[in-house]
This record gives C-alpha cells, structure tokens and sequence, in this order.
C-alpha cells in the first residue's frame, strides 16, 4: 500500500501539467502577417560633363568633385519621400535643387526639353552646403511607382556661384533624369599632383620666397562628352585672402625665347590661366579647354606654374614659382 500511494502522487501531477499545457496551445494567437516592407531605391548622379546634353557641360568655377543622390522612399500608397544628398559641398553655399517635367522643346519658351518652372509638388529644395556630404527631405503626394517609373522629368543642381538661371544648361552642376539609373558616362579624368617647388624641374628654380613649403596642389583634366576638355586646380594649404595665378606655359627653345626660358612666357590662355583665392586650406578654380583629353595628356608639352602671391608676378624667374612641374604629367 506504501508503494500504491507514493506512485499516485507522480501521476497525479504529471496530469495535471499535461492539461496545463494542453490549455495553453489552445490559448496561443495566430501568427499575424509579417508586414511588407516598404520600398525605396536610390539613384546616383555624376557632375555634369555633358551627359545629357553634350553641348552644354558644366562651366564654371564650381569644383567637379560634386556628386549627388536621390533617394525615394515609400510612405504609403499613396505618398513617398524624396531624399536629396550632395557631397563635396562648398561650406556656406546655398544649392537651389529642383525637378523640372520634361516637355517638348518646341513648346517651350526657351526651346529647353523641360518646364522652366520648377515642379514644387514633386521637389524643390534649398540645401545649404557644409564643405562635406548633407541631405535634406520632401513628402510629396505621389506613389512610389509614380515617382519611379510613371513621372517623366529632370533633376536639376543649380550652381551657387553664379546667378540661378533655368535655361542655361552649362550653369547646372547636376543634369539627369529624375528618379532612374543613370548611364555611367565612361568619359575619362586623371589628376596630376604637384609638390613645393623646391627644383624638380631644374635645381636653380627652386623657389626662393617667404611662402610656406606645405603648399601642393593637383591638377586635373576631365574628358567632356563633346569632346572637349575641363581643367581644374586645387591648391592645398593655401594662404587665406592670397590671390594664386595659375598657369600653362608651353614648352619652347630657349635660344628663341626673349629671356632665354625653355617656355613661352605668355601663358597659354586657352588651356589654364585662373586665379584662384587662398582660403588657409584646399582653394581651387576650373575653366573649359577646347582641347582633348587626350591631346592634353599625352600630346601637349608645357609647364604647370603657380606663382608666388606674395611678391610680384614675372613669368621670367622661376624662383618665385610656388609650384612648377610638366603639365599634366605624372
């Protein structure tokens, strides 16, 4: 009887743990639907070198190292955000941002394939550059879908330093159509780093002067898609509020050159003459060349000058040449 009752015990709770949780599988909720996620797709623009219209890239003195993206998120079926970064800002600049319809040019005032008027119900934004990457942010009342693949339009990034204009394509940073996959340009650029001249090119023009020696600077030729070419200018550890002249000077005989230099001592205005203004860190400029890209790498042959801000301008002392080196030439 001793061992009838000490097994009963046992049974007893094994019961009453079994319809426990027998109960608590009853009481367990259906699995609700996982939701669907909402959809966003995100677009990259190059500079503007001619990709949209091959006539009328980028010119002026914005630096082409600006790139942007947009971004298109779903809020509901009926509405979306659209999200606008640009890198390599200029710190202070404000950005005029837009999407323009496309239209028939013949309808149009200024024979543009584009409504002057900016869209403001698809997305018009002022972005205040910061010398680095920023974004900023529209709800709009459109679709996903119609944003993506219904909508027929530009987006534009107007350049800061020169007066806003929505007819004058050269003056727009940023071309191409709003909200799709752009075609990658494939048009070619290289860069050329300069060092201080302290006599790469020949030991008695090393610079002699009061400038620091952490100046550098970089040059860099990018191919436009009309053929023609864009030549930009970095100068790194500028001196703030200095007035840098910059130029190409093509190669000569020296017994045919009034001084006796092995260039020309006018510098050659339809390749690289700007000034560029010191700012205490990286300061630059850029102009058009009609030239080639490959005429200027591989076939011109002159000398990349900079001069010294600090004492007077001659193109006949090479020592008072902060940078000096071949043009375009590693």
């Amino acid at each position: 009887m001793k061992f009838t009752r000490n097994l009963a015990f046992p049974i007893l709770a094994f019961a009453l743990l079994a319809g426990t949780q027998s109960c608590k599988k009853e009481d367990v909720e259906p699995n609700e639907p996982t939701p669907t996620p909402a959809m966003s797709s995100t677009y990259d623009y190059e500079f503007n070198n001619g990709q949209v219209v091959p006539t009328a890239a980028y010119n002026g003195m914005h630096m082409d190292n600006l790139t942007a993206s947009i971004t298109v998120t779903e809020l509901s079926s009926s509405t979306s955000k659209i999200t606008v970064t640009l890198n390599n800002t200029i710190s202070g600049q404000t950005y005029h941002t837009h999407a323009h319809d496309a239209a028939d040019p013949a309808t149009t005032p200024n024979g543009t394939p584009y409504n002057e008027t900016p869209n403001t119900a698809v997305y018009t934004q002022m972005i205040m550059g910061n010398g680095g990457s920023v974004s900023v942010s529209q709800e709009i009342s459109m679709s996903y879908s119609d944003i993506t693949t219904s909508y027929d339009g530009f987006f534009v990034v107007h350049d800061p330093l020169q007066a806003i204009t929505t007819t004058d394509i050269s003056t727009y940073l940023i071309v191409g159509s709003f909200a799709r996959t752009q075609t990658a340009s494939n048009l070619k650029s290289m860069t050329f780093p300069y060092a201080f001249n302290t006599g790469q090119v020949a030991a008695a023009y090393a610079y002699s002067g009061a400038h620091n020696s952490s100046l550098s600077g970089d040059l860099k030729i990018q191919e436009l898609a009309d053929g023609t070419s864009r030549v930009s200018v970095m100068l790194n550890n500028s001196m703030d509020g200095e007035m840098y002249h910059v130029h190409a000077h093509d190669a000569a005989d020296p017994s045919t050159t009034p001084n006796n230099t092995p260039y020309n001592e006018t510098p050659n205005s339809g390749l690289c003459t700007m000034m560029i203004t010191g700012n205490g860190g990286t300061a630059g400029g850029s102009q058009m060349s009609s030239m080639s890209y490959a005429d200027i790498t591989s076939v011109y042959n002159g000398f990349f000058v900079v001069h010294d801000p600090l004492q007077a301008i001659t193109t006949t002392d090479p020592t008072t040449y902060v940078l000096l080196g071949l043009f375009a030439r590693s």
